[in-house]
């Protein structure tokens, strides 16, 4: 019992500390920002250490799902993509193509079927000129915010979060239910639960990654249930709700139990014609790739090895190589997904599981940009793993949140040291030193 009020004084100083950081800390503030989020997640692995696995797992959703709502009335504080969201969502509800102009030649070539609403986004806009490069699945979820809103950016925001709360609960039921099949300890919930990072980027910045995750855990659990199609179909969805989950496709050729699976495979066909078919009935698709391409050509955040190679082309080049690295960097991306698959062959669920980890980590490790939202999906899948590298990574990423607060998002190298430091060591202990792994699961 002791243990128990102790934990729920820790939770409701965090409750606390979230609320504070979420609705009232500015970006601009990396000094009390890094100060708190430090804080929450030592509350976090303090209240892990404290539990027991008799912990009641109603305990555990009451404590996360109350520190979600402590934000629920936040305009979000770290990214503005909430208003590409919005904006995308109101287009569909007009009945409009939202990839069929950018946000600028709408407002240019139809400034009459301009709504308020879209006029009070347009400033918001971080990409006024670009297309859009969400997936038509993820439009879906936008126009359904943009139907509850009623023409008030609050309302759109309100109803996206409370969307991706729906979905974070079905993160947790799913994670629950997986833990067991994999005999790990329901304790883990914790370290998804109250991370921090989920938390303020999933229910505080509005980011949909949590919705990906939901889908993949789900395509595991409806695996291991013998529900070969509707695992294809879960992955099909993740993939129309963003792209990302396609790096996937070698995992599940070298699996035993998919490579000659007609049922998953069609399952996953359908759901991937159901989730990418406005691109191929409408001119959309040029344009999202047009966008994409120039995303993945032009801009930099958070990176590591890309950075690194980056200072050798300018000592060689004399000049910013982006367009030709990216390129390179792509291609041994594919390359080492494909070889890791192909090497490693597993032959049950949990042994897939940790590949897609292994996966996620190759490909953020060699991007241009990584985001710290990026990482959650891989986060959550691999706490049914033995592997920490992503536990840490959602702890040091804070890190990364500096270059938030500085005219142009100029990063300063020290904090990138300092979080790849970190990861790296973990990389080091995860997978090439595998008998001094910290103890995760004790």
């Amino acid at each position: 019992m002791m243990n128990y009020a102790v934990q729920v004084i820790l939770a409701l100083l965090m409750l606390a500390l979230t609320y504070f950081l979420g609705n009232l800390v500015p970006r601009t503030d990396f000094q009390t920002t890094l100060g708190i989020f430090v804080l929450l997640f030592g509350l976090m692995m303090l209240i892990f250490s404290l539990s027991e696995e008799k912990t009641p797992w109603f305990f555990i959703f009451i404590a996360g799902l109350l520190i979600r709502f402590s934000l629920f009335l936040a305009i979000p504080q770290w990214s503005d993509d909430y208003a590409r969201f919005l904006w995308d969502g109101e287009l569909i509800r007009m009945q409009e193509n939202p990839y069929a102009e950018t946000p600028r030649q709408f407002l240019e070539n139809h400034p009459l079927e301009s709504t308020e609403i879209l006029n009070q986004l347009f400033p918001l806009l971080n990409s006024p000129d670009y297309y859009s490069v969400y997936p038509p699945l993820n439009q879906a979820v936008f126009w359904l915010a943009a139907q509850a809103s009623v023409g008030l950016i609050a309302n759109g925001i309100i109803s996206l979060r409370l969307l991706l709360i729906l979905g974070e609960i079905a993160v947790f039921m799913l994670l629950m239910r997986i833990f067991k099949a994999f005999q790990k300890p329901i304790k883990l919930l914790w370290l998804y639960w109250l991370n921090p990072l989920v938390i303020l980027e999933i229910t505080g910045n509005l980011h949909f990654e949590g919705l990906v995750l939901m889908l993949l855990l789900a395509a595991v659990f409806a695996f291991q249930k013998g529900q070969e199609p509707l695992s294809g179909g879960f992955w099909g969805f993740a993939v129309g709700m963003k792209l990302l989950p396609m790096i996937m496709i070698p995992t599940w050729f070298f699996f035993s139990k998919t490579r000659r699976n007609i049922l998953f495979w069609a399952g996953a066909i359908l759901a991937l014609l159901i989730s990418l078919g406005w691109f191929f009935v409408s001119a959309a698709g040029s344009n999202f790739m047009q966008s994409l391409s120039l995303y993945q050509g032009k801009f930099e955040f958070n990176a590591s090895i890309y950075y690194l190679l980056r200072e050798v082309g300018f000592w060689v080049k004399g000049y910013n190589t982006i367009a030709t690295l990216t390129k390179i960097l792509s291609l041994a991306t594919l390359a080492a997904i494909v070889y890791f698959s192909w090497k490693k062959k597993p032959q049950n669920l949990a042994e897939l599981v940790d590949l897609w980890v292994l996966v996620y980590l190759i490909y953020l490790i060699l991007q241009p940009v990584v985001h710290p939202w990026y990482l959650i999906p891989a986060f959550g899948l691999s706490l049914l793993t033995d592997r920490n590298t992503f536990l840490i990574w959602t702890f040091a990423v804070i890190f990364s949140y500096q270059a938030y607060g500085n005219p142009g998002f100029k990063e300063n190298p020290l904090f990138l040291f300092v979080e790849y430091a970190l990861v790296f060591a973990v990389i080091v202990l995860d997978y090439f030193l595998p008998k001094l792994k910290l103890p995760k699961h004790s």
